[in-house]
């Protein structure tokens, strides 16, 4: 169900090469955009950031990436999103980039507006900071790549991955973060883009505010991505499949997370 006349939600679409999915001129999100790379082994794709710097979250498969004179090779290798950390390229903005396939592969192209130019850089596996969050119901794994450990390396883009275990919820308590309560809550946008464990699973990306402009329920499936604008939006995994989300934020007020969550419902931290 979609009570709002505005596309947030976005269906997978099996594309090779290079595939906008949320676009750059999107009539949702001012910061934001996500792409993705989907290449034979030895294809190539090359491509300019412009205005956005630019995370290549490598989701699965091996790829050689070279960046503004740096070059990296054998990057990645995982064979699911749900086994071991990501590997990331971050490339700045106003840069070019090409991706070389060391086997097939896939890769998130996550943007966000920038106007500072730093240096492009690799984010391995043992660089990613594992969080345990929540507590029954809503236990989940939270995997941060670009967080406080780049402080000073980035300009506005944060990221990462979550996994929910079957059945379990996550961005719960329900929170939001589009400024409505400034300072207390950052103004940041952010997107999602999903995967399921086994394919063929299904999880309820939720998404609502208080004054009911935004009341919307969405059956996620493998591949499908949401934006989001402002709203609360809890994630829900069915029974018996884990449900994976890339997520990543960017907007005004800074790199710092304050998740605002649901007076009504923050009870539950001590329950």
């Amino acid at each position: 169900m979609e009570g709002s006349a505005i596309k947030r939600f976005y269906r997978a679409a099996d594309k090779k090469g290079y595939q906008d999915i949320i676009g750059e001129n999107n009539d949702v999100l001012e910061h934001l955009a996500l792409g993705k790379i989907s290449l034979e082994n030895g294809e190539k794709y090359s491509s300019q950031t412009n205005d956005y710097e630019t995370a290549l979250v490598i989701l699965t498969g091996k790829a050689a990436v070279s960046a503004e004179g740096e070059k990296w090779e054998s990057l990645g290798g995982r064979s699911s999103v749900f086994e071991d950390k990501a590997t990331t390229v971050y490339v700045p903005c106003d840069s070019s980039f090409e991706v070389t396939a060391e086997s097939d592969v896939q890769i998130a192209v996550c943007k966000a507006k920038a106007d500072k130019k730093f240096a492009p850089f690799v984010i391995h596996p043992e660089d990613v900071i594992l969080h345990e969050r929540g507590e029954k119901s809503w236990q989940r794994d939270v995997k941060d790549i670009l967080a406080d450990n780049v402080e000073g390396r980035v300009q506005n883009i944060v990221l990462g991955e979550t996994i929910n275990k079957p059945g379990q919820w996550s961005g719960y308590p329900p929170h939001k973060h589009d400024g409505e309560f400034y300072p207390e809550e950052p103004e940041l946008e952010e997107i999602y883009h999903y995967q399921l464990n086994p394919e063929q699973g299904f999880g309820v990306q939720f998404h609502y505010t208080k004054d009911g402009e935004i009341d919307d329920a969405y059956r996620v499936q493998q591949g499908d991505s949401f934006a989001i604008d402002k709203g609360y939006h809890p994630v829900a995994g069915a029974g018996g499949y884990e449900i994976y989300y890339l997520w990543f934020m960017a907007g005004p007020t800074g790199r710092k997370l304050y998740p605002y969550e649901d007076p009504d419902h923050k009870w539950v931290h001590g329950s």
